[in-house]
């Protein structure tokens, strides 16, 4: 197409999307310039179809337009294809009918990564490391990871056959599992981090994070919780609603939650606590980083703009576009940005997306050039005790922590799943040779880098010299057995015991539990702003 005429085609693509898919019978409505572009997109339809050099449909010629209509818009108005808008709904969903196990590619292959505890995967003795090499009799060989998943999800009660192949065996096994309900968590850790510390995790916001966080902070109040460390990181996201209902247990009630601010009056609303609301009174510290996106960010803000809690971390995304959600013909869908979201201060939470260059750079983990103070971005406003804080580029942390670098070769390690493949052979061989690793206390041993080397260049990922130059130095062989330990015990016990592990020497983490006397002395602050407030004036009587 010539530039004239796809402009032409998205600008009438829009009136044709918006009258016929969100509006249907006003399509008759439409005035005379509108009925003008449409013609003139059906002829230019009919021209691309019937003499374009090559084969095209109209159904690849009109997504063409769709595709580009929504890039000139804004970089999250998207078009969903009814495969994106069916996975969209399954995972804002608290659960979906499957195995139970975590897979990933791995050298090419679907790998189990882990069972979850107590689904079918892990009753009929499914392992980590286990390589699914057929589903259906058909070979996994060559399909992308969102097209083996579909295939293994399926309605309650059904059976799905897959083959598998384990270290160790010599044949491949043939496995009939039974679908069931498989709860998708979005508070996947939570846990006594210390004596009174709790660690709580959230992955994202589905249609069950609000109940799962007041279950697991009801939990962890009976374990002794008088702190609580709150991971956002790599949040992108989810359900306004449900960051409402987590954000309703930490701010007071009555308090500002969220505000969206749009072109057309539906478009402005306030989110408030509601008045039977019950905020934790605690010290609290929040951990984010710049995947930390969306509901994620309208959370960490209302906690910052509040002074409930201390934010941790590096910047966040800086996603604050509303989208909201339509069904259109076909199964399809179209998220469509319609407000900004506001943190209670009056401050916007969504980055500038001028360059999409830099945006999606930022939004990856790349490094944008930043202004030298926050105050030249955009003007600043005051948390409820008088703080300083900024808008337009994300949540802007009260202490910045940032993550602890790999050494090249470590990540090189990472990037081949060398510790993960080790560690399961490792375990097959000690429940056979040695005693089987019985506890998630377990450390390993002494000789175990020398193990892993050995193991490194038998498989051919590296030569002897390389091992010892890209481990050479202490800190290097730390995070290394570190690794080593995390993937032995997922093997053995599951992901949690995994992710304990790593948790374990998370440089964020170790900074933010150093944090809390700070924390402490935020919650102090506002209590005493909260007393002199409900203090009668000297010589009245509060009314």
């Amino acid at each position: 197409m010539r530039p004239t005429w796809r402009k032409t085609a998205i600008a009438l693509f829009v009136v044709t999307l918006l009258t016929g898919g969100l509006f249907g019978d006003r399509l008759l409505a439409l005035n005379d310039d509108a009925r003008e572009v449409l013609r003139l997109y059906t002829e230019l339809l009919t021209a691309a179809r019937e003499s374009y050099a090559g084969e095209v449909s109209y159904r690849q010629l009109v997504n063409a337009s769709i595709e580009g209509m929504v890039r000139t818009l804004d970089p999250h108005t998207s078009f969903l294809s009814a495969d994106a808008y069916s996975t969209m709904r399954d995972r804002q969903q608290s659960s979906f009918f499957g195995l139970g196990i975590l897979v990933g590619m791995r050298n090419g292959r679907l790998t189990v990564i882990t069972p979850i505890e107590g689904t079918p995967a892990s009753r009929v003795g499914l392992r980590a490391g286990d390589v699914i090499s057929e589903i259906e009799h058909e070979p996994t060989e060559g399909m992308n990871i969102n097209e083996a998943v579909s295939r293994l999800k399926g309605p309650k009660g059904t059976k799905v056959n897959i083959t598998i192949v384990r270290p160790g065996l010599e044949e491949p096994l043939e496995v009939s599992i039974t679908r069931d309900r498989i709860p998708q968590n979005s508070v996947r850790y939570a846990y006594m981090i210390s004596p009174d510390t709790a660690y709580v995790n959230i992955s994202d916001f589905n249609r069950g994070t609000g109940a799962e966080v007041e279950g697991a902070l009801r939990r962890l109040r009976e374990e002794g919780m008088e702190r609580l460390l709150l991971d956002l990181r790599n949040n992108g996201g989810g359900l306004l609603d449900q960051a409402i209902e987590v954000a309703e247990q930490f701010v007071p009630a009555g308090a500002a939650i969220v505000e969206t601010r749009g072109r057309t009056r539906d478009s402005f609303q306030e989110f408030r606590a509601t008045e039977r609301s019950t905020a934790h009174e605690l010290p609290l510290i929040v951990l984010v980083n710049e995947g930390t996106a969306s509901a994620a960010e309208i959370l960490a803000g209302a906690i910052q703009d509040h002074d409930v809690g201390l934010i941790v971390g590096v910047p966040t995304w800086g996603k604050g576009l509303v989208q909201t959600v339509y069904s259109l013909s076909y199964g399809a869908g179209l998220a469509l940005t319609t407000a900004k979201y506001y943190t209670p201060s009056g401050r916007l939470i969504q980055r500038d997306y001028t360059s999409f260059y830099d945006y999606a750079t930022y939004a990856n983990g790349g490094t944008v050039e930043e202004p030298e103070a926050p105050g030249a971005v955009t003007e600043a406003f005051s948390t409820d005790l008088g703080r300083k804080v900024y808008g337009g580029g994300g949540i802007a942390p009260d202490v910045i922590v940032e993550p602890e670098e790999l050494a090249p070769y470590v990540q090189y390690l990472l990037s081949r799943n060398a510790f993960f493949d080790f560690a399961v052979a490792y375990r097959n061989r000690r429940s056979v040779t040695e005693a089987p690793i019985e506890s998630p206390a377990w450390s390993p041993p002494t000789d175990v880098l020398e193990q892993f080397a050995a193991w490194v260049v038998d498989e051919g990922l590296s030569t002897r010299e390389e091992v010892e130059n890209g481990l050479a130095e202490p800190l290097d062989q730390e995070v290394a057995r570190r690794q080593i330990r995390a993937e032995v015990l997922n093997a053995a016990f599951g992901l949690e015991a995994r992710y304990r592990a790593l948790a374990d020497g998370d440089h964020q983490i170790r900074r933010a539990l150093e944090l809390f006397g700070e924390a402490s002395e935020l919650l102090v602050r506002r209590h005493e702003v909260v007393d002199d407030a409900d203090r009668p004036p000297a010589g009245g009587v509060l009314r």
